[in-house]
């Protein structure tokens, strides 16, 4: 659903779910700045930046955010809008899921901006079984479901819309 006319637009994100030859999946752990008991686990991913392709974006900020330059980018897998508090405001976002494979799972966040320095703490690889088992936050909320069906069918002949998620 588009934004109402006085809204601004939708803050155009594009994401990855990275799997390495495990089928392990790479998930960034963050926390509202000043308070690290609020945290999450989600995928590397950002906004798009000057005149970006989506896909441009999710390989820039896979680099930024993993050091993994290493990838053979995927399908788009899923797309979703949601809505969130962090860091005093609020975040409005169209977010588009890209499939991609690494055999590179070092990670090193060194072109974290200033406000991801100060709000990421982690990277983990995570098995499917792990996330389904895990009491942690995890975006999108429905991620082990998703990922089970991705291991077990493949991905999908068209895109996924995700429900709409509001925090």
């Amino acid at each position: 659903m588009p934004p109402p006319r006085d809204a601004a637009p939708l803050r155009r994100v594009a994401r990855v779910v990275l799997l390495d030859p495990d089928d392990r999946i790479l998930l960034i752990h963050g926390h509202e700045p000043g308070d690290v008991a609020d945290a999450w686990w989600f995928t590397p991913g950002g906004g798009l930046e000057g005149a970006e392709t989506r896909e441009q974006a999710a390989r820039r900020e896979l680099r930024e955010e993993t050091g993994i330059t290493d990838v053979a980018l995927g399908p788009l897998l899923w797309k979703r809008t949601c809505s969130f508090p962090f860091a005093g405001r609020r975040w409005d976002q169209d977010e588009w899921y890209y499939l991609a494979r690494t055999a590179q799972t070092a990670t090193a966040a060194e072109g974290l901006t200033d406000l991801e320095r100060s709000s990421v703490d982690d990277a983990r690889w995570w098995t499917c079984a792990e996330l389904e088992a895990s009491s942690e936050t995890v975006y999108p909320t429905r991620l082990a479901a998703l990922l089970r069906r991705l291991l077990r069918e493949g991905p999908p002949s068209v895109p996924e819309i995700l429900a709409t998620e509001i925090a």
